[in-house]
C-alpha cells in the first residue's frame, strides 16, 4: 500500500455526523492489517537501499540480490513478483506488474565454454502492464505503455505501446492509446478506503 503517512494526509474527510464518515473508517480499519504488512515490506526494502516512491504499491514480492539495484516510481503496483537484482531494475510510473511475474537480470552465456554469467539492466517505462506469469529476461527495455501478455517470455526490448504475447514474445496487431492517464493503484480497496472513503 501507499505509505500510511501519504494516505493519512490525502484521506477523504467527511463530517463526523455523516454515514460516509463511519463507512470510510470501517473500511479503513478492515484494510489496516494488509496496509501494515505492505508498509513493512516497503520499509525493509528501503532500509536495504531500494528506491521506492511513497505512492508505489509493494505486494508479496520475492527480491534477491542487491536492493540498491531496485528503483520503483510513483503509482506503480507490484503483485506477487519475483525479481533477481544482479543488475539494475528500473520501474517507471503507473506500472502494473501482476502476480507470478519473474524479472531476471542475469543468465549464462551458452556459447562460453566456462558458462560465464551475463548480467544486464532491465528498464520498465511508464504505464507498462505486465500480465500474470510473464518472464522478463536480462537487458530488456519495455517501452512506455507496452503490454506484456500473460505467460509471455520477453527476451528482446519492446517498443512503446506494443502489445506482445507468447514464448518468445511477439508483437500482435494491436497498440494501446498514446494518451494514457490512469493510476493502477487507485483500484486497490485499501487505497480507495482512504482516498475516496
Amino acid at each position: 500500500m501507499a505509505e500510511i503517512s501519504y494516505l493519512w494526509s490525502n484521506r477523504a474527510k467527511f463530517p463526523v455526523i455523516s454515514g460516509k464518515f463511519y463507512r470510510a473508517w470501517a473500511k479503513r480499519l478492515l484494510c489496516m492489517p494488509e496496509l501494515v504488512k505492505r508498509n513493512l515490506r516497503r520499509s525493509a526494502l528501503i532500509s536495504r537501499g531500494a528506491s521506492i516512491h511513497p505512492t508505489a504499491e509493494i505486494g508479496n514480492v520475492k527480491i534477491d540480490g542487491q536492493k540498491t539495484n531496485l528503483s520503483i516510481g510513483p503509482n506503480s503496483f507490484l503483485g506477487r513478483v519475483s525479481i533477481s537484482l544482479l543488475d539494475e531494475v528500473v520501474i517507471g510510473e503507473n506500472v502494473c506488474i501482476n502476480d507470478g511475474v519473474e524479472i531476471l537480470t542475469a543468465s549464462h552465456d551458452v556459447s562460453d565454454p566456462n558458462w560465464k554469467e551475463v548480467k544486464a539492466k532491465i528498464i520498465i517505462e511508464d504505464y507498462v502492464w505486465i500480465g500474470t506469469g510473464a518472464m522478463i529476461l536480462p537487458g530488456v527495455t519495455i517501452g512506455r505503455g507496452a503490454v506484456i501478455g500473460a505467460r509471455a517470455v520477453v527476451s528482446k526490448s519492446i517498443n512503446p505501446g506494443a502489445v506482445v504475447v507468447g514464448n518468445p514474445a511477439k508483437v500482435i496487431n494491436r497498440t494501446r492509446s498514446s494518451e494514457l492517464n490512469y493510476n493502477p493503484c487507485e483500484f486497490l480497496a485499501a487505497n480507495r478506503a482512504w482516498l475516496v472513503g
